[in-house]
């Protein structure tokens, strides 16, 4: 009995283990969207909230509220809503978000484009500002 329970506890496990890399790799294989360059005065834009721990963590909590169910708890695009989307949600840790400047990340969280919504009406620019703060951060985790 001891061993035909240990054999059903693998066989369950090997089953999860291969659903999840499934997941991953459908989520990887999702295209990226078309290019979404945002203007130069946006790229010149500076951050005037200070990322110290104070607004890192209330970008986190926000991004928590308004940004985790697409993009994921650790920003790799992997929410729980993504997988119902055609493109990637693309990946917060990544180099090519490292490139892009806080005013580019502020500008395309501002205006959106769909499928993710515009933020404007729904978070102050400050608000806005610290959930750049917190998007640093996960690049800076990696």
């Amino acid at each position: 009995m001891k061993n035909l329970r240990s054999i059903f506890a693998g066989v369950t496990l090997l089953a999860v283990c291969v659903m999840f890399s499934q997941n991953v790799s459908a989520q990887a294989k999702k295209p990226a969207g078309k290019p979404w360059a945002a203007p130069e005065t946006a790229v010149k834009m500076k951050n005037p909230v200070k990322s110290d721990a104070t607004s890192i963590k209330e970008g986190k909590d926000l991004y928590a509220q308004h940004c985790k169910s697409c993009h994921g708890a650790k920003g790799k695009g992997d929410g729980t809503k993504a997988e119902k989307l055609d493109i990637s949600c693309g990946d917060f840790s990544s180099a090519e978000t490292a490139k892009a400047t806080d005013g580019e990340l502020f500008w395309k969280t501002t205006d959106g484009r769909k499928p993710m919504p515009s933020y404007k009406e729904k978070l102050s620019d400050n608000d806005r500002w610290k959930v750049i703060n917190f998007l640093r951060s996960l690049a800076d985790a990696k």
